[in-house]
Order: C-alpha cells, then structure tokens, then sequence
C-alpha cells in the first residue's frame, strides 16, 4: 500500500481519519460514511476497506457508552444483529468475487441515496407491528450493503428513524448495528485476503486519530448551527458520492 508513494498516502489516511473522527463527534455521522468515500478516491475501494473497521469500531464504542440503555435496545432489536452477520458474509463474498469497480459505483449510489433522504428527510413512520416484521430482512439487506461496498447506513439509518425509537436508543441500536457489521466485516475479509498486518497497525495507530476526533466534534457540537453545518456535510458527501461514480465509470 506505501510503495509508491508512502507519505502521500499516510497524509491521506490521516486526513480521512480525522475529518471522519470530527464529524462522527460533531454530527452523529457515520465514521465510515464520511471515512470511506475518500479513501477509496485516493487508494482504491478494496485496499481502504480494512483500513476503516478498527477505527470504526472505536468510535461506535465512543458513542455507545454515552447514550447508554445497552439491555434496552439489545432486546428490541436483537433479531436485526443476528440478521446482520449472514448479511455481512455474503456481501464481502460478492465483494471479493467481482470487479473492484462494481461495489464502488454501488458506494456512490449508496451515498448519494443516503444523502438524499437525509436532505429530504421525508416524514413517514412504521407502526410497531410493521417494524418488528422488517427486523430480520433489514438486518440482511443492510448487512449485504456493507460487506460488499463498506457502507453501513442503509437501508438501516431510515428504517430506524421510521420507527418511534427515542434519540438515545436510535443512537445506540444504529451504533450497534455498525460495530457488530464491522467485527463480522473484519473477519470476512481477513479470511479473504483483504486485510494485512500492515493495514492493521495502520488502523490500530489512526484509532488514536478518530478518537482525538471525535472528542474535539462532541466538544464543539454545541457550538454550531447544526441544521447549517449539516447541509454542507451531506452535499459534501453527496459530491463524493457522485466523484466514485463518475471516476469509475469514466
């Protein structure tokens, strides 16, 4: 991964880890949302999926602790984790059978999806009956999604917000949606050949990077006019979103 270009590329893995860290402290957003999409323009889409699992997992933990209620949302939606895994292997088997250029055009469409709803943000709600039907085949879905392009956010982040979860446990079950996904996520693609040692000591020391990231995005978070600031993220993913699919494909 550093032969060519060595402190380009660890420039690059910094700035995408601490841009992320920030906006996951300041936002709520999804690390690997913001994380990923750069990475992945600069390094390639299987060679930067491995470098957002460890750092990942640290910032959902961040998250986790601070909204708590753990047993609360364990038993509400504990079929929706058990559905993930199978969802998740069968994704990073896709992903490790065909053509890089396939899941990253499926990232930019999934980014500018996601993006879109969150601009939109349509109001719509799922009764309790419909939501608990829809446990297992969202699980599965949203596990698919990530194993096979490294996103984590949907279809899970709308089902979620359609339903009459409260703010701390939408916060919760989203972040353990995503670090079960990226536990499974790591050891698919160490099986598959897709994660070294080196990009584990790269992940482990840019976990210090998110987690100083982080920090500083929950201390200024109060401090910003979110609705503002949070247009400006999503267009700016929305750009990345579009720049994978375009790179790609031309």
């Amino acid at each position: 991964m550093f032969a060519d270009d060595s402190i380009t590329t660890i420039a690059i893995i910094v700035l995408a880890y601490g841009v992320a860290g920030l906006l996951k402290g300041a936002l709520g957003l999804g690390f690997t949302t913001a994380c990923l999409p750069i990475l992945v323009l600069a390094l390639g889409h299987k060679e930067s999926l491995a470098l957002v699992i460890i750092p990942s997992i640290l910032s959902n933990i961040m998250l986790m602790r601070e909204a708590g209620q753990y047993k609360a949302t364990a038993k509400a939606f504990w079929p929706l984790y058990v559905a993930v895994v199978p969802g998740v292997i069968g994704g990073v088997m896709l992903l490790n059978a065909l053509d890089a250029a396939i899941p990253t055009i499926v990232l930019g469409a999934v980014m500018l999806a996601y993006c879109l709803f969150s601009l939109v943000r349509p109001q719509f709600r799922l009764s309790d009956a419909t939501a608990r039907r829809l446990l297992v085949p969202m699980g599965v879905v949203n596990g698919l999604v990530n194993g096979f392009t490294g996103s984590q956010v949907m279809p899970m982040v709308p089902f979620l917000m359609a339903t009459s979860i409260e703010a701390p446990k939408f916060v919760q079950a989203v972040n353990m949606v995503f670090t079960i996904s990226s536990v499974v996520m790591f050891f698919g693609l160490s099986q598959a050949g897709l994660f070294s040692l080196e990009e584990f000591w790269v992940s482990v020391v840019g976990a210090g990077i998110v987690y100083v990231g982080v920090a500083v995005g929950t201390r200024v978070r109060s401090r910003l006019s979110e609705a503002t600031y949070r247009q400006a993220v999503l267009i700016f993913l929305a750009g990345l979103g579009a720049s994978l699919i375009v790179r790609t494909v031309w």
